[in-house]
C-alpha cells in the first residue's frame, strides 16, 4: 500500500520543471520572431544613437576649440595692449624728464627756491622699475619694443603698469603746478620792478626794448591744463617773463637809487619852491641839500659816465654823471673833485668830498636828479631805493 502511494505522487513534482521549460522556449521563440521581424528597426535605432553620441562629442570638441581660440586671442590682445601702454608710458616718462630739465633751467633764473622741479625721483638701488619688473618689451637686438614676455602674471603686470601711470600723472601735475608757480613769481617780480620804476616818477615803458606790439587779457596759468602744447607755450611765456624781469633788474640797477652820502641822509632843504638863502625871495630849489660833514665822501648813486667835473657857478665844484635813458645826477658845492670827464663810475664810488663852494652858506651836499635835463625830486629815487633794500 505504501509503494502504491509513492507512485501516485511523482507526476506532480515533474510538472513545474516542464512549465519552466515551456516558458523559456516560448520566450526564445518570441525573441527570435521579434529579431526576425524588427531587425531593421533595431539596427537603425542603434545606429541613430551612435550618430547622436558622435555629433554631441564633436560639438563639444568644436566648442572647446572655440573657447581655446578665444582665450588665445584675448591673451594676445591683452599682451599687445600692455605693450602699447608701456611704450606710451616710457615715452611719457622721457618727456617728463625733459620737462624737468627745462623747469630746473628756468628755476635757476629765479631766486633760490628749495621746492622740487617735478623731476623724476632717482631710483633707489639698482632694482628695475615697475614696468621692467612686469614686462620685457625689447626685441633681441635691444631696439624698438616688438613683443611681450610676461615675467609675472598678467594681473601683476597690469598692476605695475597702473602704478607707473599713476606716478607719471602725479609728476605731470606737479610739473604743471611748479611751472605755474614759476610763472606767477616771474610775473610778480616784473610787476614789483615796474612799480619801483613808477615810484621814481618814470614810465617803465621808457626802458622797454622796441618790439612788435603785444597784449591781450591777463589769464592766470592753470596747472591742470599744462600738458602737451600747453606746457610748451606756458614754458615759453615764463621764459619771456623771466627775461623781462632780468631786463628790469638791470634797468633798476642803473637808476640813481643809492645814497649820495654814507648813512641816513638828513634833508636840510627839500626840492621845490623855497626862500632863497641869499635873496630871501621865492626860488626853485632844483635838488636836495643833505647835511654832511666837511670832507665827507660824496658817492655815485648809480653806475654811469662822468660828463662834467668842474667849477660851475653857483654849484661851486660840481660833478655830473650820465646814467643813460636820459637820467643824470649832479653833486654841488664839493670841496674836492675826485673824477674826470669821460670816467666810468660804479654805484658807491667816491666822486668827491663834501664842501661849501659856490652859493653855499655852509658845508653840505647839493644833490640833483634830472630826467631829460629837467630837475625832479631826488627824494622819489631815494625812497624807492630804500624800499628796494638789498635788490
Amino acid at each position: 500500500m505504501h509503494s502504491s502511494t509513492l507512485s501516485s505522487r511523482r507526476p506532480p513534482r515533474a510538472t513545474p520543471w516542464l512549465a519552466v521549460g515551456l516558458a523559456l522556449a516560448l520566450l526564445w521563440a518570441l525573441g527570435a520572431s521579434y529579431l526576425i521581424v524588427f531587425h531593421d528597426e533595431v539596427l537603425a535605432g542603434f545606429v541613430a544613437r551612435q550618430a547622436a553620441l558622435r555629433d554631441a562629442y564633436e560639438e563639444q570638441l568644436a566648442e572647446l576649440r572655440d573657447r581655446l581660440d578665444r582665450d588665445h586671442r584675448d591673451r594676445a590682445g591683452t599682451e599687445t595692449g600692455l605693450a602699447e601702454r608701456v611704450t606710451a608710458a616710457l615715452a611719457r616718462q622721457a618727456e617728463l624728464e625733459r620737462r624737468a630739465a627745462s623747469l630746473a633751467e628756468v628755476a635757476r633764473q629765479t631766486r633760490p627756491d628749495p621746492v622740487a622741479t617735478g623731476a623724476l625721483a632717482p631710483r633707489r638701488g639698482v632694482g628695475p622699475t615697475p614696468v621692467d619688473d612686469a614686462l620685457d618689451l625689447r626685441s633681441d637686438d635691444g631696439d624698438e619694443p616688438t613683443r611681450i614676455l610676461p615675467r609675472r602674471s598678467a594681473l601683476e603686470a597690469e598692476t605695475g603698469l597702473i602704478r607707473l601711470e599713476a606716478r607719471l600723472d602725479g609728476l605731470q601735475a606737479a610739473q604743471g603746478e611748479r611751472l605755474a608757480g614759476l610763472a606767477a613769481r616771474a610775473g610778480d617780480e616784473v610787476q614789483r620792478l615796474r612799480g619801483l620804476i613808477r615810484r621814481t616818477g618814470l614810465d617803465p615803458a621808457r626802458f622797454d626794448a622796441p618790439s612788435a606790439g603785444v597784449g591781450g587779457p591777463l589769464v592766470p596759468l592753470d596747472s591742470r591744463v599744462l600738458d602737451g602744447a600747453g606746457f610748451e607755450a606756458s614754458l615759453a611765456l615764463t621764459r619771456r617773463t623771466l627775461a623781462d624781469g632780468e631786463r628790469l633788474r638791470r634797468t633798476t640797477a642803473g637808476l640813481p637809487l643809492g645814497r649820495p652820502i654814507r648813512g641816513e641822509a638828513i634833508v636840510s632843504s627839500p626840492f621845490g619852491t623855497r626862500l632863497d638863502p641869499f635873496t630871501r625871495g621865492l626860488a626853485l630849489h632844483t635838488g636836495l641839500d643833505l647835511k654832511a660833514e666837511y670832507g665827507e665822501p660824496a658817492r655815485a648813486t648809480a653806475p654811469g659816465r662822468v660828463i662834467a667835473a668842474e667849477a660851475a657857478g653857483g654849484y661851486g665844484n660840481m660833478v655830473e654823471i650820465d646814467h643813460g635813458h636820459g637820467l643824470t645826477t649832479r653833486f654841488g658845492h664839493l670841496a674836492r673833485i675826485a673824477v674826470y670827464p669821460g670816467q666810468r663810475v660804479a654805484a658807491g664810488d667816491t666822486i668827491g668830498s663834501v664842501g661849501s663852494t659856490g652859493r653855499s652858506t655852509g658845508a653840505h651836499l647839493h644833490y640833483e636828479t634830472r630826467i631829460d635835463g629837467v630837475p625832479v625830486d631826488p627824494q622819489r629815487f631815494l625812497m624807492a631805493g630804500a624800499e628796494r633794500g638789498g635788490d
